[in-house]
């Protein structure tokens, strides 16, 4: 398939030849007939893109803060590497289009339905759209106009916002493409509409659509509002513009009657003026997107909607609404297109918003093949590829980020990397060139049927590992998952089964426990005979309610990150655990998964630790500092920067600038599957730890001592 991306590092538009798309569960396969190029989105985006890193670093002044952060924790070298590996991608572009339903596992649609769908990386021949980003097209909607569908939803949203009422007056700031369709539904609504912007280039389509009055954004403007609306003043403004500039807001409080609305739906400076705003008690609201649901997994990625009593107007529904206006001939889409483009001169459409190209647009469509799919192409040959012969043949499922700082760079020439799948094919593409894999996939189960391939790295989402495990363990392949094992208690003693019915080799991540801090303490404490006592701090940060990690499908951090430091406690106790018991400090706090959390565990040698996992801590701190104490000794390993030795009066410090344990775990697994090594992680370890993990979670939850 076809589509259209923009390579992060110099900004870049590419048309890439990729594999087919694969299909998920809650959704639909829409083979696109258009999409439509956002000029003032799309353009913003490029031109961050095409920006040097210090460029960059002004328009994202977010990005720099986590920066600065990452240099504190893991130092320059390491935050320079993992920036530039971040900016090594490639981004996909577009998120409005229409098309026909090749495949669907929701009762909504089905196969052939004519659907327009608002999303993201949607300037493709095929993309998957899940059931609450698609909206059926009757067939007197062209698919060209439905294709407009985001900006429909994100104007019509804006419109709710400003609370219209019929007959008011409203002024709309900025006549690009939404905000020529703000005015044709404004005017849908019954209102008088007075449009301005600071180009002419747009207003006789402006007036075409029924706008009562247009002016230049000038000095005079104010008095053709004053005259427009006999001195009262606007009812609501709404801003649809492009700009840095501040004039918008500035403006807007001239425009607006007293007790008036201001409503921010495109790019505008947020300087917000107190005495006008103050003067006036105006209301200034941001318009989120297609509406309520936008940016929500349970919504966007699950398909739950929002209770039609509650919330009448969703993302969905406001798509819904402009489809109906557009079939009852109340709004039309068909005047804003200036350009058709086909997606393999999908260049062109972006040379015209950046300006190389000098010509007039507003509406650019993207076009796509429109003969029926047949065949599906899984697979995809790396040109660039390196055929290295090697005992060792692995196939990747996900590549992320963290893959390709932490695990990717220890086996390129060391193995034959055959295949690498990834739910985005042009992330396949780009780790396939990046790392000199033989080819690339957006299907997983190329790899498993591929009879070469006899090593399996799983370093997807949380809730996929347990399947992916299973289904290597079935084709007889040796695994690396990346922790956990499972999120899952009864999937765990699935994996158990199939293991040891199996011939293979299976480790998981558990880097720490190969570190040359943690190597350092296990050959210091072994000198005492006498049981252990851990204490192990994480400050480990919050993260966002909307993050995946707060999703109960992924288990959690409990389940998904402290499983790592309960491993240590395992490889330096060297012992059964016989109880758990733990508490959560977030236990009246439904709407976050437990991050506040204190675990002792209890071994069978009379060895105790305690893990302190804790989210609500000040970034300034460093994340770990776990201290070991058994017979007179004392280890202290603090952040992994240094290891203090405290023994018979003495204290010995060693220094650290190297990692938590990820090259060393890789050369290890290698080393054991060419029986250089024996294992020095076993099934019955990883085990242990995976299920230590879910009794965690029973006890807070039941506050109650679990015995194992």
């Amino acid at each position: 398939m076809f589509q259209i991306v923009q390579y992060q590092k110099t900004g870049k538009i590419s048309v890439e030849d990729l594999p087919d798309i694969k299909m998920f569960p809650g959704g639909i396969l829409v083979q696109n007939y258009y999409s439509l190029i956002s000029a003032g989105t799309e353009r913003t985006s490029v031109k961050t893109a095409q920006a040097s890193l210090f460029g960059k670093a002004k328009m994202r002044p977010d990005l720099v803060k986590q920066v600065l952060e990452n240099i504190k924790r893991e130092g320059l070298i390491a935050t320079y590497k993992k920036v530039m590996n971040r900016l090594d991608n490639y981004k996909e572009l577009g998120y409005s289009s229409a098309g026909i339903v090749l495949a669907s596992n929701v009762d909504e649609f089905k196969p052939s339905d004519r659907v327009a769908c608002a999303g993201y990386a949607y300037h493709s021949e095929l993309i998957f759209v899940p059931k609450n980003l698609a909206v059926k097209v009757p067939d007197n909607v062209s698919l060209e106009e439905a294709s407009f569908i985001a900006i429909g939803a994100i104007a019509l949203q804006g419109i709710r916002q400003a609370k219209i009422n019929l007959g008011e007056n409203v002024v709309v700031i900025g006549l690009g493409l939404i905000g020529l369709v703000t005015v044709q539904l404004l005017k849908a609504s019954g209102c008088r509409v007075i449009g301005t912007d600071i180009s002419e280039r747009n207003f006789n389509l402006a007036r075409e659509f029924g706008c009562d009055e247009v002016a230049l954004f000038d000095s005079y403007i104010e008095k053709v509002v004053e005259s427009f609306t006999k001195g009262y003043g606007a009812d609501a403004i709404i801003i649809t513009t492009a700009t840095n500039s501040n004039e918008p807001i500035e403006k807007a409080i001239s425009f607006a009657r007293k007790k008036g609305r201001v409503v921010v739906v495109g790019v505008t400076g947020m300087d917000i003026p107190r005495t006008g705003f103050y003067e006036k008690e105006l209301e200034i609201t941001i318009s989120c997107s297609y509406g309520p649901g936008r940016y929500e997994i349970d919504y966007e990625q699950k398909g739950i909607d929002y209770p039609f009593g509650y919330v009448r107007w969703t993302e969905k529904r406001n798509m819904e609404a402009v489809i109906q206006l557009l079939s009852e001939g109340k709004i039309s889409f068909s005047r804003l297109i200036t350009h058709k483009i086909p997606v393999e001169e999908g260049l062109k459409a972006y040379d015209l918003i950046t300006g190389k190209i000098d010509e007039p647009y507003i509406g650019i469509l993207i076009e796509y093949n429109k003969e029926p799919k047949k065949e599906f192409v899984r697979i995809r040959k790396n040109i660039k590829g390196e055929n290295k012969i090697s005992d060792i043949v692995v196939g990747f499922i996900g590549a992320g980020n963290f893959a390709q700082s932490y695990l990717l760079p220890y086996l390129k020439d060391k193995v034959t990397l055959k295949n690498v799948a990834t739910r985005k094919p042009i992330n396949a593409k780009s780790v396939a060139e990046k790392f000199g894999f033989i080819e690339y996939s957006s299907d997983p189960s190329v790899i498993f049927e591929d009879k070469n391939i006899n090593t399996v790295f799983i370093v997807t989402h949380h809730d996929s590992h347990g399947f992916y495990v299973k289904e290597a363990l079935k084709y007889g392949k040796n695994i690396f998952v990346e922790k956990p094992l499972t999120v899952r208690e009864d999937e765990l003693y699935e994996i158990k089964k199939l293991y040891d019915e199996s011939n293979v080799h299976l480790m998981v991540g558990f880097n720490r426990r190969f570190s040359k801090q943690f190597g350092l303490i296990k050959d210091f404490i072994s000198k005492s005979r006498d049981p252990i006592v851990i204490n192990y701090r994480i400050n480990a940060g919050s993260v966002s309610p909307n993050s995946w990690l707060q999703d109960w499908e992924q288990g959690g951090r409990i389940i998904g990150e402290a499983c790592h430091f309960i491993d240590i406690f395992d490889y330096l106790i060297d012992s059964e655990p016989v109880s758990v018991y733990a508490v959560s400090s977030d236990s009246n706090n439904s709407k976050r998964l437990e991050e506040n959390v204190v675990v002792t565990i209890s071994y069978n040698n009379g060895s105790v630790a305690n893990l302190l996992y804790l989210s609500n801590g000040s970034n300034s701190l460093p994340k770990e500092y776990c201290e070991v104490f058994s017979g007179g000794l004392v280890a202290v390993m603090d952040d992994f920067k240094r290891v203090i030795l405290y023994s018979a009066g003495k204290k010995k410090k060693v220094k650290f600038n190297t990692g938590k344990g990820h090259k060393e775990e890789v050369e290890h697994f290698l080393k054991v599957l060419r029986g250089e090594e024996k294992p020095k992680l076993s099934f019955d370890s990883i085990y242990k730890t995976t299920f230590l993990t879910f009794k965690i979670i029973e006890s807070y939850q039941n506050r109650a001592v679990i015995y194992l």
